[in-house]
């Protein structure tokens, strides 16, 4: 018997049904099922979020981000640079074994991002990135075991 399962009393279950252990045993698997499509969905999003609507925008230039980064006082290739390490969290929010990874490099850059829109910008979009780190946050949490695959990946190769 599963460690999930609990023997049901004798002639607790009525003929023709399933003890009640199975049945709590199948309502839990159906649970996580759902919170596994729930979270990879939440993930899918974010991932588009940061590629289309933050990185996008930086990698092509856009005037409003170039103007951002002009106000900031950095170059354009701060730009780019911030542009791709977004990109690059999208791409490995998608990817198993990085997904933990990801979700704590892309909450760093929220809070950065954080600070510079305090300080620089008033406070204007502030709101911004400190929602984004509730689901990232989330998402380092809940897919943290394959912070040990990474490594073990990585001892590998070293």
């Amino acid at each position: 018997m599963s460690e999930n399962t609990a023997a049901a009393p004798t002639g607790s279950a009525p003929t023709g049904s399933a003890p009640a252990g199975v049945v709590i045993a199948e309502s839990a698997t159906a649970r996580g099922r759902r919170a596994r499509i729930a979270l990879r969905a939440l993930q899918v999003l974010l991932a588009l979020f940061y590629a289309i609507a933050s990185a996008l925008p930086k990698l092509i230039g856009h005037e409003s981000a170039a103007e951002s980064f002009e106000r900031l006082g950095w170059s354009s290739a701060g730009m780019y640079t911030i542009g791709a390490l977004e990109l690059a969290g999208a791409i490995a929010l998608l990817i198993p074994v990085l997904q933990s990874v990801a979700a704590m490099a892309l909450s760093a850059l929220m809070v950065g991002a954080f600070i510079v829109q305090t300080t620089v910008f008033d406070g204007q979009y502030a709101a911004t990135p400190v929602i984004l780190l509730v689901p990232l946050t989330l998402i380092a949490w809940a897919r943290r075991r394959h912070n040990a695959d990474l490594l073990r990946l990585l001892r590998r190769r070293v």
